[in-house]
């Protein structure tokens, strides 16, 4: 049961991130029939707390608040704080602790890194902003780390990605723990999605690696780069550059890290979302226009590079509105 929810923070804490927590789990609404939960910000060390933006915060709850807690939720904290040794014994400890007894613990963005010194991501599906993923694999090589979610529940520990996305987990969780129409109703409250497809991968520019060479290579990635909209194969690559296939193979692995067939997919996947993001084209014609050949080819490759569909990643880059809802907020 989910009514007792301590948010912990650190010095160098991210505001917006803690934000996240305390709109969800500190305002009473009870008024709209939905729960109220007995909501405590904790200092995980001697207090007053300094921000990121350094501002400070004092709150009267020490590490002995925990002990209660069905929920304690970690919001992101400074680059400088992400070393395993940044954070005090007795706070991993007591994370240790709760999860041992069966406490829900909840990361956003770097807050994962705290769960991760506290041993607590060994052996488990994680993720965290996409910028500090890497980092959090290699601090914590124990870990599984997803860097392409948006949030992960691998109970008792749930992560989430960088920022809003704390809000996907922390909404996910009421919807777990207490069904739809509460989570529905704080999304309500708060104008945001109850629920969000996709997953970071969508807010990654993620070109692929131009060749580190010259000569006939540097060549044929622009001629490719001018023609991605015509079906080409390997075959007529390697004609084109005047190479066997297997030559080109080798080649282009050793220029650019990968094959010629994902390389052309992605500049076409680049090419796409440019067309998405900036003109009205219709996804038959971008398809077409990139060399997919059709929508359903489009959709499928879309959806396995960035996570999502065509028709969301335009809504979300061109800032479509929604129809107007005459009581106003989400429907």
């Amino acid at each position: 049961m989910l009514r007792n929810v301590a948010a912990v923070v650190l010095n160098q804490f991210h505001p917006f991130e803690f934000g996240v927590i305390c709109e969800v789990f500190g305002i009473d609404r009870s008024a709209e029939g939905l729960p109220v939960y007995d909501f405590a910000v904790v200092a995980g060390e001697p207090g007053p707390l300094r921000s990121s933006n350094d501002f400070t915060l004092q709150t009267r709850f020490g590490l002995e608040r925990l002990a209660d807690a069905d929920l304690i939720a970690l919001p992101a904290v400074g680059d400088t704080r992400l070393r395993p040794q940044q954070y005090p014994e007795p706070l991993l400890a007591e994370l240790r602790a709760a999860a041992a007894r069966g406490t829900r613990l909840l990361s956003v963005c770097s807050g994962a890194f705290i769960l991760g010194a506290a041993g607590l991501l060994d052996g488990r599906r994680c993720t965290t902003h996409w910028r500090h993923a890497a980092e959090l694999a290699r601090r914590f090589p124990a870990a599984k780390v997803d860097p392409d979610v948006l949030y992960v529940d691998d109970d008792p520990v749930i992560t989430s990605a960088g920022t809003a996305a704390g809000i996907d987990a922390c909404l996910y969780l009421v919807r777990k723990e207490q069904g739809s129409r509460v989570a529905n109703g704080i999304a309500r409250r708060m104008v945001v999605p109850p629920h969000r497809d996709g997953g970071q991968a969508q807010y990654v520019a993620q070109p692929v690696a131009p060749s580190h060479g010259g000569g006939t290579l540097h060549d044929l990635l622009e001629w490719l780069q001018a023609n991605l909209g015509e079906p080409l194969s390997v075959r007529q690559l390697a004609a084109q550059a005047n190479m066997s296939e297997r030559t080109l193979a080798r080649k282009f692995v050793q220029d650019t890290g990968t094959t010629p067939q994902r390389w052309l997919t992605g500049q076409r996947i680049l090419l796409a979302q440019q067309l998405l993001e900036e003109t009205d084209q219709t996804v038959d014609y971008i398809a077409e226009r990139c060399g997919f050949g059709n929508a359903s080819a489009l959709r499928h490759h879309f959806r396995i590079w960035r996570g999502t569909t065509p028709h969301a990643y335009r809504q979300l880059f061109q800032g479509c509105e929604p129809p107007a809802v005459a009581s106003g907020g989400l429907p």
